[in-house]
């Protein structure tokens, strides 16, 4: 099996740390060569402490769990000969407590709306059979014990 790595970076950067008041403001680095700004939420550390602009790891969650739907999507449909043009995806991640009473995120729903070629779109039923064996063989939806939902725009 592979092994995947990210570099997560921060310094303190001379401010106060002992009272909290210090920065979230963090990179995460990928072996790709790839460097996002990320943060912590805002709805969990209020700005100045942390960053709006950067990615939270509440957001890189939910990105990760419709990014890999979306893979394990389009590597189906083309193995059924379905032309996929676009697909779009307003996924949303929702905070709520655990089975254990803490809090996580507790919800996420994928919501996407996929276009093909013309004369080659899948019925309703087979999309959502498609969304649904999609659902089934993403790595990251297989880690997670978050209940995660597929509303597909028809």
């Amino acid at each position: 099996m592979s092994a995947h790595v990210c570099t997560v970076s921060w310094e303190r950067q001379g401010a106060a740390f002992l009272d909290r008041r210090f920065s979230r403001a963090h990179t995460w680095r990928f072996d790709g060569g790839a460097v996002v700004p990320a943060s912590a939420s805002p709805h969990v550390v209020p700005a100045p402490y942390s960053d709006a602009s950067g990615v939270d790891p509440e957001e890189a969650f939910v990105a990760a769990l419709a990014s890999c739907h979306m893979l394990s999507f389009l590597w189906l449909a083309a193995g059924r000969g379905l032309v996929v043009d676009g697909y779009t995806d307003e996924a949303a991640g929702h905070m709520g407590k655990n089975a254990a009473g803490r809090v996580a995120v507790t919800r996420v729903v994928l919501r996407p709306r996929v276009t093909f070629v013309a004369g080659t779109a899948p019925d309703r039923a087979a999309l959502d059979a498609l969304h649904h064996e999609a659902h089934g063989i993403c790595f990251i939806a297989n880690s997670v014990t978050t209940q995660i939902s597929v509303e597909p725009s028809h």
